[in-house]
């Protein structure tokens, strides 16, 4: 998602990007300009300035010294700029709504399906979304509170753990029906088994051969099991390609309940330890009777998962 845009700041965005990727064509796509319009809207400010910006060769370009000093100039203005803005949205939308930003996936799996029972409890807050996997800035970003998935250490801010992530096998229900059977852990070995491939300092995503190891057997070869970048992948190879997948329990509870996919066997593997999901927000908001109200809700619904 792209961030809100300031008025009047185009040409200061187009050098700020230029400034900070020293490349012109990877300026041009975060701005969303052709690489010879950020050129000439730099030659532009150049000429205004009466100073030269850019040293430019064949293969590359730089910051000359005043390039630099105003590069710097730039960075802190529009820095200012969106936290003014984003507070100024705060303002304007006032103590009703309170905008939280979470993932797709916890938004589409976890949070949405249980919105009708938030407004049941809380009639007088309205909820707006921010829905993004990238780290967000309370103020520029007129975010209030956030829900993230990792250690919840995030500096000036105060995190309330919600619940711990469980990773558990499933199936859909066609080829629990028509496949090869699947009645022992051993029985894997006859499908094709999908699972999320993510690290993080040091951290592993539950994968097979942790599952196979829970399940007893050990030195499981996963050379034939299919990695994913997403949760949202894995489950659609299993609802879509008959395959077995690795997925995070409390995100599938709909996909359970609904009959779109099966758990398989009562073993389940455990997130790393400090590895959970997170509401976070501003130490300054601590007090905020908007947070604390979501956050005694989101408690009272973790308990129930």
């Amino acid at each position: 998602m792209h961030p809100r845009l300031l008025p009047g700041t185009r040409a200061l965005r187009t050098f700020e990007a230029a400034g900070r990727h020293l490349n012109f064509t990877r300026a041009a796509e975060e701005v969303g300009l052709t690489p010879a319009a950020v050129s000439h809207q730099i030659k532009e400010i150049e000429e205004q300035l009466g100073v030269v910006l850019f040293t430019r060769t064949s293969r590359s370009i730089r910051l000359t010294p005043a390039g630099a000093v105003w590069f710097e100039a730039t960075a802190d203005a529009l820095d200012t700029l969106r936290r003014a803005a984003g507070r100024a949205r705060r303002m304007a939308r006032g103590a009703a709504t309170l905008r939280v930003s979470t993932s797709a996936r916890f938004a589409t799996n976890w949070l949405l399906p249980r919105l009708p029972q938030f407004r049941a409890a809380n009639p007088g807050l309205e909820l707006g979304f921010d829905i993004s996997d990238a780290l967000r800035d309370f103020d520029a970003d007129d975010i209030d509170v956030a829900i993230r998935f990792g250690t919840g250490k995030y500096p000036g801010t105060r995190a309330q753990r919600l619940f711990d992530t469980v990773i558990v096998p499933v199936c859909s229900p066609r080829l629990l029906a028509s496949g090869p059977p699947l009645a022992t852990p051993r029985d894997l070995f006859q499908h094709t088994l999908c699972y999320v491939d993510w690290k993080t300092d040091g951290m592993v995503w539950p994968n097979w051969p942790m599952w196979m190891a829970a399940a007893g057997i050990e030195g499981f070869n996963d050379s034939r099991c299919i990695g994913f970048a997403d949760s949202s992948d894995v489950v659609r190879a299993v609802t879509e390609s008959g395959m077995v997948g690795l997925a995070d329990l409390d995100m599938i509870g709909a996909d359970l309940a609904q009959g779109r996919l099966v758990r398989l066997f009562d073993i389940g593997v455990p997130m790393a330890a400090g590895y959970a999901y997170h509401l976070v927000y501003p130490e300054g908001s601590a007090q905020d009777p908007r947070i604390l109200a979501f956050q005694d809700w989101l408690l009272g619904q973790a308990s129930r998962t």
